[in-house]
Protein backbone atom coordinates (compact mmCIF):
# COMPACT_ATOMS: atom_id res chain seq x y z
CA UNK A 1 0.00 0.00 0.00
CA UNK A 2 1.55 3.63 -0.89
CA UNK A 3 1.22 6.10 1.39
CA UNK A 4 2.34 9.08 2.44
CA UNK A 5 5.83 9.86 4.95
CA UNK A 6 5.43 8.54 8.26
CA UNK A 7 6.88 10.91 10.91
CA UNK A 8 8.09 8.08 13.91
CA UNK A 9 8.33 9.74 17.22
CA UNK A 10 11.74 8.00 18.46
CA UNK A 11 12.33 10.33 21.13
CA UNK A 12 12.03 7.36 23.39
CA UNK A 13 14.82 5.38 21.95
CA UNK A 14 18.03 4.66 24.56
CA UNK A 15 21.01 4.57 23.13
CA UNK A 16 22.83 3.22 25.87
CA UNK A 17 20.64 0.30 26.89
CA UNK A 18 17.08 -0.54 25.51
CA UNK A 19 14.63 -0.62 27.77
CA UNK A 20 10.80 -2.14 26.54
CA UNK A 21 9.63 1.03 24.38
CA UNK A 22 13.47 1.67 23.10
CA UNK A 23 13.11 -1.68 21.97
CA UNK A 24 9.76 -1.84 20.33
CA UNK A 25 10.48 2.07 18.44
CA UNK A 26 13.69 0.80 17.05
CA UNK A 27 12.75 -2.84 15.74
CA UNK A 28 9.29 -1.22 14.37
CA UNK A 29 11.31 2.11 12.96
CA UNK A 30 13.87 -0.57 11.21
CA UNK A 31 11.04 -2.42 9.68
CA UNK A 32 9.58 0.81 8.23
CA UNK A 33 12.06 2.11 7.11
CA UNK A 34 12.80 -0.85 4.62
CA UNK A 35 8.95 -0.54 3.50
CA UNK A 36 7.77 3.00 3.43
CA UNK A 37 9.49 6.79 3.66
CA UNK A 38 9.64 7.51 7.55
CA UNK A 39 10.92 10.28 9.16
CA UNK A 40 12.46 9.90 12.78
CA UNK A 41 11.57 12.15 15.40
CA UNK A 42 14.37 12.47 17.92
CA UNK A 43 15.63 14.92 20.61
CA UNK A 44 19.22 14.00 20.77
CA UNK A 45 21.46 13.04 17.75
CA UNK A 46 22.65 10.07 19.92
CA UNK A 47 19.74 8.02 19.32
CA UNK A 48 20.84 8.15 15.53
CA UNK A 49 22.98 4.79 16.69
CA UNK A 50 20.08 2.55 16.97
CA UNK A 51 18.50 3.63 13.79
CA UNK A 52 19.32 2.89 10.44
CA UNK A 53 22.05 5.01 8.77
CA UNK A 54 21.12 7.51 6.41
CA UNK A 55 17.47 7.58 7.67
CA UNK A 56 15.64 10.84 7.68
CA UNK A 57 15.44 12.36 11.20
CA UNK A 58 13.75 15.46 12.74
CA UNK A 59 15.42 16.89 15.76
CA UNK A 60 12.79 17.94 18.40
CA UNK A 61 12.05 18.39 22.03
CA UNK A 62 12.30 15.53 24.77
CA UNK A 63 9.16 14.25 25.16
CA UNK A 64 9.42 14.92 28.98
CA UNK A 65 9.77 18.61 28.64
CA UNK A 66 7.14 21.13 29.12
CA UNK A 67 7.25 21.55 25.16
CA UNK A 68 6.18 18.51 24.51
CA UNK A 69 2.56 20.67 24.74
CA UNK A 70 3.57 22.27 21.23
CA UNK A 71 5.13 19.29 19.44
CA UNK A 72 2.19 19.40 16.78
CA UNK A 73 3.19 22.88 15.77
CA UNK A 74 7.12 21.58 14.86
CA UNK A 75 5.35 19.01 12.87
CA UNK A 76 2.68 20.97 11.34
CA UNK A 77 5.90 23.01 9.97
CA UNK A 78 7.78 20.05 8.77
CA UNK A 79 5.08 19.15 6.42
CA UNK A 80 3.98 15.69 8.78
CA UNK A 81 0.59 13.84 7.56
CA UNK A 82 0.84 11.01 9.64
CA UNK A 83 2.47 10.50 13.00
CA UNK A 84 2.99 7.62 14.85
CA UNK A 85 4.54 7.82 18.74
CA UNK A 86 5.09 4.66 20.60
CA UNK A 87 3.47 6.02 23.87
CA UNK A 88 0.57 7.64 24.58
CA UNK A 89 1.80 10.97 25.77
CA UNK A 90 2.58 12.66 22.97
CA UNK A 91 1.44 16.07 22.59
CA UNK A 92 -1.68 16.65 20.03
CA UNK A 93 -2.98 19.78 20.45
CA UNK A 94 -3.17 21.93 17.50
CA UNK A 95 -1.96 19.28 15.10
CA UNK A 96 -3.05 19.57 11.22
CA UNK A 97 -2.06 15.76 10.67
CA UNK A 98 -3.21 12.13 11.18
CA UNK A 99 -1.93 10.68 15.17
CA UNK A 100 -1.67 6.87 16.15
CA UNK A 101 -0.82 7.22 20.06
CA UNK A 102 0.24 3.24 21.73
CA UNK A 103 -0.98 1.94 24.57
CA UNK A 104 1.46 -0.83 25.11
CA UNK A 105 -0.45 -2.29 28.61
CA UNK A 106 -2.15 -1.76 31.43
CA UNK A 107 0.39 -3.06 33.91
CA UNK A 108 1.19 0.28 35.39
CA UNK A 109 -2.38 0.67 37.14
CA UNK A 110 -1.96 -2.54 38.56
CA UNK A 111 2.09 -2.09 39.55
CA UNK A 112 2.48 1.99 39.45
CA UNK A 113 5.93 2.11 40.00
CA UNK A 114 7.58 4.39 37.59
CA UNK A 115 10.64 3.33 35.53
CA UNK A 116 13.84 4.88 37.77
CA UNK A 117 15.09 6.55 34.95
CA UNK A 118 12.71 9.28 35.29
CA UNK A 119 13.05 12.38 37.57
CA UNK A 120 11.28 12.89 40.93
CA UNK A 121 8.93 15.28 39.39
CA UNK A 122 8.08 13.19 36.30
CA UNK A 123 7.78 9.70 39.12
CA UNK A 124 5.18 11.75 41.01
CA UNK A 125 3.10 12.91 37.66
CA UNK A 126 3.42 9.19 36.87
CA UNK A 127 1.75 7.58 40.12
CA UNK A 128 -0.78 10.33 39.84
CA UNK A 129 -1.31 9.65 36.46
CA UNK A 130 -1.96 5.98 37.22
CA UNK A 131 -4.58 6.38 39.85
CA UNK A 132 -7.67 6.70 37.34
CA UNK A 133 -8.73 6.14 33.98
CA UNK A 134 -9.94 9.81 33.04
CA UNK A 135 -6.09 10.87 31.73
CA UNK A 136 -5.77 8.21 30.00
CA UNK A 137 -9.06 8.58 28.47
CA UNK A 138 -8.39 11.88 27.32
CA UNK A 139 -4.97 11.40 25.84
CA UNK A 140 -5.71 8.38 23.69
CA UNK A 141 -9.50 10.31 22.31
CA UNK A 142 -7.58 13.20 21.09
CA UNK A 143 -5.66 11.17 18.17
CA UNK A 144 -7.45 9.56 15.33
CA UNK A 145 -6.40 5.68 16.64
CA UNK A 146 -5.22 3.60 18.45
CA UNK A 147 -2.27 1.25 18.89
CA UNK A 148 -1.36 -1.95 21.29
CA UNK A 149 1.05 -4.58 21.37
CA UNK A 150 -1.16 -7.25 22.22
CA UNK A 151 -4.74 -9.34 21.77
CA UNK A 152 -4.59 -9.02 25.96
CA UNK A 153 -4.04 -5.70 25.95
CA UNK A 154 -6.43 -4.74 23.53
CA UNK A 155 -9.44 -6.42 25.39
CA UNK A 156 -8.70 -4.45 28.27
CA UNK A 157 -8.48 -1.21 26.65
CA UNK A 158 -11.78 -2.32 25.66
CA UNK A 159 -13.03 -3.72 28.64
CA UNK A 160 -12.26 -0.15 30.70
CA UNK A 161 -13.54 1.47 27.76
CA UNK A 162 -9.99 3.46 27.77
CA UNK A 163 -10.85 5.00 24.03
CA UNK A 164 -13.44 5.88 21.86
CA UNK A 165 -11.01 5.49 18.55
CA UNK A 166 -10.23 2.55 16.77
CA UNK A 167 -7.49 -0.03 18.56
CA UNK A 168 -5.43 -1.89 16.28
CA UNK A 169 -2.64 -5.00 17.62
CA UNK A 170 0.88 -4.48 16.49
CA UNK A 171 2.66 -6.98 18.32
CA UNK A 172 5.94 -6.33 20.32
CA UNK A 173 8.89 -8.85 18.56
CA UNK A 174 12.38 -9.27 19.79
CA UNK A 175 15.93 -8.20 18.06
CA UNK A 176 16.02 -4.81 15.92
CA UNK A 177 16.01 -7.12 12.30
CA UNK A 178 14.45 -10.86 11.95
CA UNK A 179 17.61 -11.66 10.84
CA UNK A 180 18.89 -10.97 14.69
CA UNK A 181 16.95 -13.31 15.41
CA UNK A 182 17.02 -16.48 12.70
CA UNK A 183 18.58 -19.59 14.28
CA UNK A 184 18.42 -23.16 13.65
CA UNK A 185 16.77 -25.50 15.80
CA UNK A 186 18.86 -27.12 18.68
CA UNK A 187 19.78 -30.46 17.64
CA UNK A 188 19.21 -32.28 21.04
CA UNK A 189 18.24 -31.07 24.52
CA UNK A 190 21.12 -29.76 26.60
CA UNK A 191 23.00 -32.59 27.84
CA UNK A 192 25.51 -31.36 30.76
CA UNK A 193 24.37 -27.91 32.45
CA UNK A 194 20.89 -28.38 33.32
CA UNK A 195 20.21 -24.49 33.54
CA UNK A 196 17.27 -22.52 33.66
CA UNK A 197 17.20 -18.73 32.81
CA UNK A 198 15.22 -16.08 34.07
CA UNK A 199 15.33 -12.30 32.58
CA UNK A 200 13.35 -9.96 34.19
CA UNK A 201 13.35 -7.48 37.00
CA UNK A 202 12.62 -8.26 40.46
CA UNK A 203 9.62 -6.47 41.48
CA UNK A 204 7.40 -8.52 43.71
CA UNK A 205 4.46 -9.08 40.69
CA UNK A 206 7.55 -10.68 39.21
CA UNK A 207 7.00 -13.06 41.69
CA UNK A 208 10.57 -14.24 41.28
CA UNK A 209 9.75 -16.64 44.58
CA UNK A 210 8.04 -19.13 43.19
CA UNK A 211 10.86 -19.77 41.26
CA UNK A 212 13.60 -19.89 44.22
CA UNK A 213 11.35 -21.99 45.80
CA UNK A 214 10.78 -25.06 43.28
CA UNK A 215 14.50 -25.33 43.03
CA UNK A 216 14.26 -27.64 46.18
CA UNK A 217 12.80 -29.79 44.05
CA UNK A 218 15.01 -29.68 41.26
CA UNK A 219 18.79 -30.81 42.77
CA UNK A 220 20.23 -31.30 39.11
CA UNK A 221 19.31 -27.93 37.76
CA UNK A 222 20.67 -24.24 38.22
CA UNK A 223 18.49 -21.18 38.16
CA UNK A 224 20.48 -17.97 36.38
CA UNK A 225 19.10 -15.09 37.17
CA UNK A 226 20.31 -12.53 35.06
CA UNK A 227 19.10 -9.15 35.94
CA UNK A 228 20.34 -6.68 38.26
CA UNK A 229 19.21 -6.41 41.60
CA UNK A 230 19.57 -4.67 44.38
CA UNK A 231 21.48 -5.91 47.53
CA UNK A 232 18.93 -5.50 49.72
CA UNK A 233 16.32 -7.78 47.23
CA UNK A 234 18.78 -10.00 46.96
CA UNK A 235 19.53 -10.62 50.54
CA UNK A 236 15.40 -11.15 50.70
CA UNK A 237 15.74 -13.73 47.72
CA UNK A 238 19.00 -15.83 49.17
CA UNK A 239 17.00 -16.05 51.79
CA UNK A 240 14.44 -18.48 50.61
CA UNK A 241 17.39 -20.35 48.56
CA UNK A 242 17.08 -23.96 49.98
CA UNK A 243 20.57 -25.82 50.29
CA UNK A 244 19.41 -29.02 49.75
CA UNK A 245 17.73 -28.15 46.17
CA UNK A 246 19.31 -26.86 42.71
CA UNK A 247 21.61 -24.06 42.93
CA UNK A 248 20.23 -20.17 42.99
CA UNK A 249 22.70 -18.07 40.92
CA UNK A 250 22.52 -14.05 40.81
CA UNK A 251 24.54 -12.20 38.22
CA UNK A 252 23.47 -9.32 38.81
CA UNK A 253 23.60 -8.08 34.72
CA UNK A 254 24.48 -9.26 32.00
CA UNK A 255 25.45 -8.32 28.15
CA UNK A 256 22.92 -9.05 25.40
CA UNK A 257 25.85 -11.07 24.28
CA UNK A 258 25.68 -13.02 27.62
CA UNK A 259 22.18 -13.17 27.52
CA UNK A 260 22.06 -15.34 24.15
CA UNK A 261 24.68 -17.34 25.03
CA UNK A 262 22.83 -18.39 28.80
CA UNK A 263 19.90 -19.00 26.78
CA UNK A 264 21.59 -21.14 24.02
CA UNK A 265 22.86 -23.29 26.41
CA UNK A 266 19.30 -23.87 29.01
CA UNK A 267 16.65 -26.42 29.23
CA UNK A 268 14.65 -23.54 29.69
CA UNK A 269 13.58 -19.39 29.89
CA UNK A 270 11.56 -19.63 32.86
CA UNK A 271 9.32 -17.10 34.56
CA UNK A 272 6.72 -17.19 37.35
CA UNK A 273 5.09 -13.50 37.04
CA UNK A 274 1.43 -12.40 38.20
CA UNK A 275 1.22 -10.17 36.01
CA UNK A 276 2.83 -8.75 32.63
CA UNK A 277 2.63 -6.50 30.38
CA UNK A 278 4.27 -8.70 27.32
CA UNK A 279 7.11 -10.58 28.00
CA UNK A 280 9.62 -10.45 25.39
CA UNK A 281 12.04 -12.89 27.07
CA UNK A 282 9.58 -15.69 25.71
CA UNK A 283 9.80 -14.55 22.24
CA UNK A 284 13.09 -14.14 22.46
CA UNK A 285 14.35 -17.88 24.01
CA UNK A 286 11.54 -19.14 21.90
CA UNK A 287 13.31 -18.00 18.07
CA UNK A 288 16.28 -19.88 19.49
CA UNK A 289 14.06 -22.92 19.84
CA UNK A 290 14.52 -22.79 23.47
CA UNK A 291 11.62 -24.00 25.41
CA UNK A 292 9.85 -21.39 27.98
CA UNK A 293 8.08 -22.90 31.05
CA UNK A 294 5.46 -19.95 32.48
CA UNK A 295 3.14 -18.81 34.26
CA UNK A 296 -0.58 -19.24 33.43
CA UNK A 297 -1.57 -15.97 32.84
CA UNK A 298 -3.44 -14.61 29.51
CA UNK A 299 -0.93 -12.85 28.52
CA UNK A 300 1.46 -15.50 27.99
CA UNK A 301 -1.20 -18.17 26.69
CA UNK A 302 -1.13 -16.05 24.25
CA UNK A 303 2.56 -15.51 23.08
CA UNK A 304 3.29 -19.21 24.43
CA UNK A 305 0.71 -20.44 23.05
CA UNK A 306 0.53 -24.48 21.80
CA UNK A 307 4.41 -24.06 22.48
CA UNK A 308 4.80 -23.01 26.12
CA UNK A 309 4.41 -24.88 29.13
CA UNK A 310 2.34 -23.80 31.45
CA UNK A 311 2.41 -23.91 35.83
CA UNK A 312 0.63 -22.41 38.78
CA UNK A 313 2.52 -19.55 39.18
CA UNK A 314 1.12 -20.02 43.57
CA UNK A 315 2.26 -23.39 43.32
CA UNK A 316 6.30 -24.44 43.44
CA UNK A 317 5.83 -27.78 43.35
CA UNK A 318 3.92 -26.80 40.00
CA UNK A 319 6.59 -25.04 38.52
CA UNK A 320 9.02 -27.90 39.23
CA UNK A 321 6.55 -30.51 38.04
CA UNK A 322 6.66 -28.21 34.59
CA UNK A 323 10.23 -28.48 34.28
CA UNK A 324 10.59 -31.90 34.94
CA UNK A 325 8.09 -32.77 32.07
CA UNK A 326 10.88 -31.70 29.58
CA UNK A 327 13.36 -34.28 30.52
CA UNK A 328 12.93 -36.65 27.84
CA UNK A 329 15.21 -35.66 24.89
CA UNK A 330 12.08 -36.24 22.35
CA UNK A 331 9.45 -33.95 24.55
CA UNK A 332 12.00 -31.09 24.77
CA UNK A 333 12.69 -31.63 20.71
CA UNK A 334 9.00 -31.19 20.65
CA UNK A 335 9.09 -28.27 22.30
CA UNK A 336 11.76 -26.74 20.66
CA UNK A 337 10.14 -26.90 17.23
CA UNK A 338 6.94 -25.40 18.47
CA UNK A 339 8.79 -22.71 20.02
CA UNK A 340 10.66 -21.66 17.05
CA UNK A 341 7.30 -22.00 15.15
CA UNK A 342 5.12 -19.99 17.46
CA UNK A 343 7.89 -17.37 17.62
CA UNK A 344 7.36 -16.65 13.76
CA UNK A 345 3.98 -14.96 15.27
CA UNK A 346 6.50 -11.94 16.71
CA UNK A 347 7.83 -10.28 13.28
CA UNK A 348 8.60 -6.70 13.25
CA UNK A 349 8.51 -7.03 9.49
CA UNK A 350 4.39 -8.20 10.26
CA UNK A 351 4.23 -5.46 12.51
CA UNK A 352 5.13 -2.68 10.03
CA UNK A 353 2.94 -3.87 7.86
CA UNK A 354 -0.06 -3.65 10.26
CA UNK A 355 1.11 -0.56 11.02
CA UNK A 356 1.19 1.01 7.24
CA UNK A 357 -2.26 -0.56 6.52
CA UNK A 358 -3.46 1.17 9.66
CA UNK A 359 -2.03 4.38 8.23
CA UNK A 360 -3.69 3.51 4.85
CA UNK A 361 -6.91 3.59 6.42
CA UNK A 362 -6.26 6.71 8.07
Amino acid sequence: MKIQRIFFDARFIRWDNHDGISRFSAGLFAALHRRTPVTAIIHDTRQLQRLPKGCDYLVASDPTSLRELFIATKLNKAGAHLVFSPMQTMGSWFRKYKLVLTLHDLIYYRHPTPPPVFNAAIRLIWRLYHLVYWPQRLLLNRADAVATVSRTSKRLIEEYKLTKRPVTVIYNAAGSLNGDYQHAQPKQRPRELQSLVYMGSFMDYKNVEVLINGMKHLPDYELQLLSRITPERRAELESLVDPSGGAVIFHNGVSENEYHNQLDKAVALVTGSQDEGFGIPLVESMSRGVPVVVSDIEIFREIGGQAAVFFDQNDAASFSNAVKTLESNPRWMDRSHLSMRQSEEFNWDKSAAELIELMGRL
